[in-house]
C-alpha cells in the first residue's frame, strides 16, 4: 500500500473535518453529548491555519485575531485553501478547555485544561492533583472523540452530499 496515499487521505479527512467544525461552530450554537447526557459546545478560537497547493507551491496562512475575528482564513477558503490548523475551546459547565489540532494528522497541541485546585489541605491524597488532572485530560480527549465520531457519522452518510453544499455556502457566502 502507497502510505503516501493513506497520508493525503489522512489530511483530507482532516482538513474536510476542521471546516466543517468551522461551518458548524460559526452558524450554531452547537451542543454535543456525553455518554452521562451531560452537553458541552465547542468552538473554533481565536487561531486558525489554511493551506493550499502541493509541493513547494504550498500556501499558508495564519489567522490569530483576540476577537475570534477569522475573515482572512475565511478569504483563503474562498481561494480554495483547506483548513490545516485550528484552535479549538470546549466548554462544559464552568469549565473550558483549549487546544490545537492538526489535520495531518490529528495532533494535539497546547492543551490547557480547567484549573485545578492548588490548595494543599491536611490530609489530603499527595496525589490528588495528578488524578484530578488526568480526568481532565481524558474529558478533553472524550469530548474530541465525540465531535469526530459525529463528523464521521454523517461524513459516510448519504446526507453528507448535502451538509457538503451548505458548507460551500457558508465558505461563498
Amino acid at each position: 500500500m502507497d502510505l503516501s496515499l493513506v497520508e493525503r487521505e489522512n489530511v483530507l479527512l482532516g482538513q474536510d473535518f476542521l471546516t466543517w467544525l468551522w461551518y458548524k461552530t460559526d452558524n450554531d450554537n452547537v451542543l454535543f453529548q456525553l455518554e452521562d447526557k451531560r452537553t458541552f459546545s465547542l468552538q473554533m478560537e481565536q487561531k486558525v491555519s489554511v493551506q493550499g497547493g502541493d509541493g513547494e507551491g504550498v500556501e499558508t496562512a495564519t489567522v490569530s485575531s483576540p476577537r475570534g475575528e477569522l475573515t482572512e482564513a475565511k478569504t483563503g477558503l474562498r481561494t480554495g485553501k483547506k483548513v490545516n490548523k485550528a484552535q479549538l475551546l470546549f466548554t462544559m459547565d464552568q469549565d473550558e478547555w483549549l487546544m490545537q489540532v492538526n489535520s495531518k494528522d490529528f495532533g494535539l497541541s497546547g492543551l490547557k485544561t480547567p484549573k485545578i485546585q492548588t490548595k494543599d489541605d491536611d490530609g489530603d491524597d499527595p496525589d490528588s492533583k495528578v488524578l484530578e488532572k488526568m480526568f481532565l485530560l481524558e474529558r478533553c480527549l472524550e469530548m474530541f472523540d465525540i465531535v469526530f465520531t459525529q463528523f464521521l457519522h454523517l461524513r459516510m452518510s448519504k446526507e453528507w452530499r448535502e451538509e457538503s453544499a451548505k458548507v460551500k455556502l457558508w465558505i461563498n457566502g
